[in-house]
């Protein structure tokens, strides 16, 4: 569904995407992590047509920037920041639901559910809202459209615990079909959602990890891990899931469970800055 070739995005001369190569088809769910700064923000942008650059994206054999309306049919959208609209809230619903052909009443159903009442803001501008409300009010809109193609950016950050929980749920009930791919700093709540596993660090693509459906809970992978440079930290955490390092804390071997690979790839995502290379062999 998703092509991605050799994309490259610069500003003014500071590299942010260098040459990133990725698909995603429909029913891919994939938790998209790195650092900040790693680029995933902007390759957010270029896939919804927003920035010029080099390399190739398609959506459905079409090229976003050049067919922006259609293209924004078939996706939802949730922005790490919300976007400072003066449109009034039911106003944005109203237009949000006719550029898709979609009910407006879904997007009120799923702000009740996150425990927003949607139509006691119809009349308030957007913009005026508190920034858990806007998030709320964003995920309605984007759950609340027949998307093809669901795109999130930390799109829990601001969700309070009960609202979260909901969220996470409401993914979960999304049609297999639907493809996601999702930006969190933090796996481990994204790990039950997801099948895939992609990370940016300084514009590059570093793992591409394809996570079974269904995970041998007898399965028992090595992992090597290897670091820029050693780092005490590090150690104390991996050392902790039984790794061992035979160089000073530059190489780092160990076993992970297959059910935990996850769980252990979220641990990795916190030091992605001093990442140099990760290995999971098959099961043994």
């Amino acid at each position: 569904m998703i092509k991605i070739n050799n994309v490259s995005k610069s500003f003014r001369k500071n590299s942010v995407l260098d040459g990133i190569d990725l698909d995603i088809n429909r029913g891919d769910r994939v938790a998209l992590v790195g650092s900040n700064g790693a680029g995933k923000t902007t390759l957010f942008r270029c896939l919804l047509g927003e920035y010029v650059h080099d390399g190739d994206v398609f959506v459905d054999d079409l090229e976003p920037r050049e067919n922006r309306q259609e293209i924004l049919k078939k996706i939802g959208f949730v922005p790490q920041i919300p976007p400072p609209l003066k449109m009034p809230v039911g106003q944005l619903i109203q237009f949000a639901a006719g550029v898709c052909d979609s009910e407006p009443d879904r997007m009120y159903t799923i702000s009740e559910e996150l425990g927003l009442d949607a139509h006691k803001f119809k009349a308030q501008p957007f913009v005026k809202l508190s920034g858990g409300q806007k998030q709320k009010m964003l995920i309605s809109i984007a759950l609340g459209r027949d998307s093809e193609f669901l795109i999130m950016d930390e799109p829990a950050a601001n969700l309070d615990p009960d609202a979260r929980h909901k969220f996470f749920s409401l993914l979960a009930d999304k049609a297999k079909d639907t493809a996601m791919i999702i930006s969190s700093h933090r796996l481990d709540e994204v790990a039950s959602l997801v099948n895939r596993v992609v990370e940016l660090d300084q514009g590059k693509v570093v793992l591409n990890d394809q996570v079974a459906e269904q995970v041998d809970m007898d399965s028992i992978l090595h992992c090597e891990v290897k670091l820029i440079h050693a780092e005490p930290a590090f150690a104390k955490t991996v050392a902790e899931w039984g790794f061992v390092s035979s160089d000073d804390g530059i190489t780092w071997n160990g076993p992970v469970a297959g059910p935990d690979r996850l769980r252990f790839l979220g641990v990795l995502s916190r030091y992605a800055g001093i990442l140099n290379g990760i290995n999971m062999d098959g099961d043994k």
